[in-house]
This record gives C-alpha cells, sequence and structure tokens, in this order.
C-alpha cells in the first residue's frame, strides 16, 4: 500500500483522500491516477486496457537485446492494450513498428500514447494477425503478450474485478491466441525472425510444442522472469 500511496501523491492531482477510498475499495492506483510508468514512459491506462506489469518490461528487455541479431528490424505487437510493449521498442530501438488490438476502445487509449510520446507506431484494428496478412506487411520480430488465463482458472479479486477480461482470458486452456498466432506466423515473418511471446507459467512446454507443429525446425527457448516463474517464450530461426 505505502508503493500505491506514493504513486497517488506524485501523480494524481484530484483530491487525494476520495482517491485513497477508491484504492482501499480494491480499484488499482493505476486506474485512480489514469496512467503508469511503463519502461520510463507515463502512459495513459483505464479500465479499457490490461494494466502494463513488470514482466511485461522483462519482456521489452528482452526483444532490445535479442533485436541486435538484425539490421534495422520490423516489428509487430499483436494485441497492443495501451500500446506499451510497441512504444517501448520503437523509443528504444528507433524502429518501426506496427501494433493491433481488437478493441476499439484500446485503440483509443494506445494512439493517445503513441502521440505524446511521439513514438514510430502504426495501428491497426484487427484479430491476431489477420490485418498484418490483409496488409501485405512482413517483419522480422513478432512480440505479443496475448490474453493466457484459462477460464477456469482463480486470479486475484483486483484483475479480476477491475481489469478488461477480454485482455485476460483464453479459451484451450488459455492456448487460444498463441496457436492462432503461431499458425499463421508464416505469412507475416520474414525468412528471418523472432517470436517473442509473454506467457503464464505453466503453458510454457504447450507453447513450444506449437512452436515446433507449426513452424518446423526451430529454436525454442522458454525463460524466467526474475521472480523464478516461467515466464517467456522465444522462438527463433536463427
Amino acid at each position: 500500500m505505502d508503493k500505491e500511496l506514493k504513486y497517488l501523491k506524485k501523480y494524481y492531482d484530484g483530491n487525494i483522500d476520495d482517491a485513497i477510498k477508491r484504492l482501499n475499495n480494491g480499484e488499482p492506483v493505476q486506474y485512480i491516477v489514469g496512467n503508469v510508468d511503463f519502461y520510463g514512459y507515463i502512459l495513459n491506462v483505464n479500465k479499457n486496457v490490461l494494466i502494463p506489469r513488470r514482466e511485461t518490461e522483462e519482456l521489452v528487455e528482452e526483444v532490445i537485446k535479442r533485436s541486435k541479431t538484425f539490421n534495422n528490424p520490423v516489428i509487430i505487437d499483436v494485441g497492443t492494450g495501451s500500446g506499451a510493449i510497441a512504444i517501448s521498442l520503437s523509443k528504444e530501438l528507433k524502429c518501426r513498428v506496427y501494433a493491433s488490438d481488437i478493441s476499439d476502445k484500446a485503440l483509443g487509449i494506445a494512439k493517445t500514447n503513441v502521440d505524446k510520446t511521439n513514438a514510430n507506431v502504426t495501428m491497426f484494428k484487427g484479430d491476431m494477425l489477420k490485418p498484418y496478412i490483409e496488409n501485405n506487411i512482413k517483419v522480422d520480430i513478432l512480440v505479443s503478450n496475448p490474453p493466457y488465463i484459462k477460464e477456469t482458472e482463480e486470479i486475484d479479486d483486483i484483475v479480476k474485478n477491475n481489469e478488461p477480461h477480454l485482455a485476460l482470458y483464453a479459451k484451450n486452456n488459455g492456448l487460444e491466441f498463441y496457436e492462432s498466432m503461431l499458425k499463421n506466423a508464416k505469412q507475416v515473418l520474414n525468412d528471418k525472425y523472432l517470436i517473442a511471446f509473454e506467457i503464464g507459467r505453466t503453458q510454457g512446454k504447450d507453447i513450444k510444442a506449437l512452436a515446433l507443429k507449426y513452424l518446423g525446425n526451430v529454436n525454442v527457448e522458454i525463460k524466467k522472469d526474475l521472480s523464478g516463474k516461467n515466464r517467456f517464450v522465444f522462438v527463433y530461426n536463427y
């Protein structure tokens, strides 16, 4: 709670007592303030987008490291939400990033964040890889933190009661969107590529199996986050 109070006092310009009541009633501090500090960028958030987490900053960091394999990479961020991943990669790598989401409301927030950060991000509305396939876009790196919580899985009330379920839950034991992307990935990827996913901690082996099924003889790496949980899958062919 101390951390949340410090964030309120730093960024909230309304009645602090009302804000503390909302915090005590289980509302996330980021929604109360209306922004989140992600990878050093202050981005707008509201209940139409998932609150970007520290683990997703780790995903961005990993993609930045691995992007050095490519010369001026072109990147897509699938299911962009607030635009946090796309904006951070565009700013840090000084490269072109495409981002998409199926939610009009999420795209509205993302576009606001692109404008405020002056990021080189082009937005599309659409489901998974469909807008990139339709626009014949070819890229070097595909990044995504899609919905991956199983429909029967119990999650913290503060998340369940506040954040958009469209951005949380997925069918097929949480694997629905990973399979969709991997199944169609060859239609958007260049000959040399990297796929970077944030995942649920129990999903690594299943996603690896899907990658091998749809992409053949590729390298698949499951990586832990700073808390020691399996959190990322990287698929690459170099």
